[in-house]
């Protein structure tokens, strides 16, 4: 696995006969899920077709945030950010989360005045954040170069490291019960009267009442063969780590070239502020029209890109029975290609604003692929019409900081008790039922 390693994470040799809920896929979420169904005393399987974090949980910035999120996503992350204060504790391993504060650096006098604005959907919550000046902004960057009027800053928002959240989270399930079965995909999910009685895995059967689809990138193609149409699409963020730094920032940045976090091993990971990729693969013909507002909203920050990977989903699968191989057993781990044009000038770019990274050492690169719905707003729900099947995804690049929130709200809606949000914004039921569906950048 070219990308970053996480902390391993053994599965189980034997597959349950049954348990109460089967969560598909191993990233943070799914793993978030499954520990709060089981603190609630919940038999649970976490099937997943690779290992415990491989994919996008283990290849995100590491960036625990609320700034700039989309207004529907902030009380779920002020949850989010409550738990993150205490899972060290709850999980028993220390996942090197700091509240360091992350400054969003606005280029020009409009840009302060649309942070400025977006302020407000913290008010209600009594969160502190500020419009830094000019001057602070430099204080910030001692003997740097930035490119900025001012920055939105919220101390708060902090770092974790993505290596070790999901695994430790998995672990802490299983030592409350839960079932790890890694190299373990999921066929496809059983019903009886039309709801769910278990799922087929390439191990074989576990019966059970309900199932979770946390499969990131993965989800569309899963909930295709059973007939659900999720529309969601992939981007590639390109990601690199530097060797240890003495003396670069503390606090996470974003500029529209960069964006940087420290590590807690000393070293830095850095990658674009903006130009992410967009593969072109079928499903963005089949889907174009659900994305047009936020292709339009976003495309001079987006990199449109055909090759292989059209050809590689073109071939791929689409349909298959319960005792074929699927797809997830042919491609256990979802491993984009960095682009080394996009990763190229990063180094450059970071050590005008922070000299002490001039001459630092790039360590590791590689990317990820982001699972990413139309309006840029995760989906968590249940499926109206398939009783005890539930979907926890699309999470847009939003997911690592806001994924023990968003596991523990998706456990509220399978259990059936009081949601610790309002969860009306997530509803799968929104593509279908006449909603606008775009993203809202909260200005």
């Amino acid at each position: 696995m070219p990308g970053p390693e996480p902390v391993p994470v053994h599965g189980d040799d034997t597959l349950p006969s049954r348990v109460d809920v089967v969560v598909i896929g191993g990233g943070i979420i799914g793993c978030s899920t499954a520990l709060e169904l089981c603190e609630a005393g919940k038999s649970v399987a976490i099937c997943e077709k690779g290992g415990i974090g491989h994919e996008q949980s283990t290849r995100n910035w590491g960036w625990v945030r609320l700034s700039r999120r989309d207004p529907r996503e902030v009380p779920l992350m002020v949850d989010a950010l409550r738990q993150w204060d205490g899972l060290a504790a709850r999980v028993g391993t220390d996942l090197g989360y700091r509240r360091t504060g992350i400054s969003f650096v606005c280029r020009t006098d409009e840009d302060v005045e649309n942070h400025r604005r977006w302020q407000r959907h913290l008010e209600p919550f009594q969160i502190p954040s500020r419009i830094l000046s000019r001057s602070e902004l430099e204080e910030m960057a001692p003997g740097g170069e930035i490119d900025g009027k001012g920055a939105l800053y919220t101390p708060q928002d902090g770092r974790a490291e993505p290596q070790k959240a999901a695994p430790a989270i998995a672990e802490a399930a299983r030592a409350k019960g839960a079932a790890i079965l890694t190299n373990c995909a999921v066929r496809g999910v059983e019903t009886k009267g039309g709801a769910v009685s278990g799922v087929i895995t390439e191990r074989g059967s576990i019966a059970c009442d309900a199932v979770v689809v946390a499969g990131g990138a993965w989800s569309n193609l899963f909930c295709g063969n059973i007939d659900i149409d999720l529309p969601q699409l992939g981007v590639v963020s390109h990601v690199l780590r530097t060797d240890p730094v003495n003396g670069g920032p503390e606090g996470a940045m974003w500029t529209n070239r960069f964006a940087i976090r420290k590590r807690q091993d000393g070293g830095y990971t850095l990658s674009r502020g903006s130009g992410n990729t967009v593969d072109i693969v079928p499903n963005s013909f089949r889907y174009a029209r659900k994305f047009f507002s936020a292709l339009r909203m976003q495309h001079r920050d987006l990199h449109l890109r055909f090759g292989r990977r059209f050809f590689h989903e073109a071939r791929r699968k689409r349909r298959w029975r319960m005792d074929e191989t699927s797809p997830f057993e042919q491609e256990r781990v979802l491993d984009p290609t960095p682009s080394p044009r996009m990763l190229n000038d990063l180094m450059g770019e970071a050590s005008k604003v922070f000299p002490a990274l001039k001459g630092a050492r790039v360590a590791q690169s590689w990317a990820g692929c982001i699972d990413v719905t139309p309006d840029a707003v995760p989906v968590i729900s249940a499926v109206d019409g398939r009783p005890g099947l539930h979907i926890a995804t699309g999470f847009s690049g939003h997911g690592f900081g806001i994924g023990p929130g968003a596991g523990g709200l998706m456990a509220d809606l399978v259990l059936g008790r009081t949601p610790r949000v309002d969860p009306h914004a997530f509803r799968f039921s929104r593509f279908t039922d006449g909603s606008r569906v775009a993203p809202d950048e909260g200005f």
